[in-house]
């Protein structure tokens, strides 16, 4: 009756300076899920992109063999993508803190 007072779960949140270095050593893949026009106004240098609109339909197409972090304009879709995950058995279970408004803001590197 009242499961819009339930949060669903964060899973670890990674913040922006840690994904960067996560992600530059290649210990981990990027993943927007914001919606292509998000992704063409700007996205993190190297990341993938798979909106969460299509997520379930697309995932199969997600990296296997590294593990992968997501991210959106503000860390609210990512959340939603991870709890997309977890029904999907995907063994995905980090976004960035914040989402690139986040790592914007941390003066961090974006691409077109």
């Amino acid at each position: 009756m009242f499961g819009w007072l339930l949060r669903r779960p964060a899973g670890q949140e990674l913040d922006p300076d840690e994904a960067k270095v996560l992600a530059e050593s290649g210990a981990v893949v990027l993943v927007d899920v914001r919606e292509d026009s998000e992704w063409r106004s700007g996205h993190i240098p190297g990341a993938i992109h798979l909106p969460l609109s299509r997520f379930a339909r697309e995932s199969a197409r997600l990296p296997k063999d590294r593990r992968l972090v997501l991210y959106c304009l503000s860390g609210a879709r990512s959340g939603r993508a991870l709890g997309e995950c977890a029904k999907l058995g995907l063994p995905i279970d980090s976004h960035v803190a914040g989402g690139i408004s986040a790592w914007r803001r941390a003066g961090l590197p974006v691409t077109r």
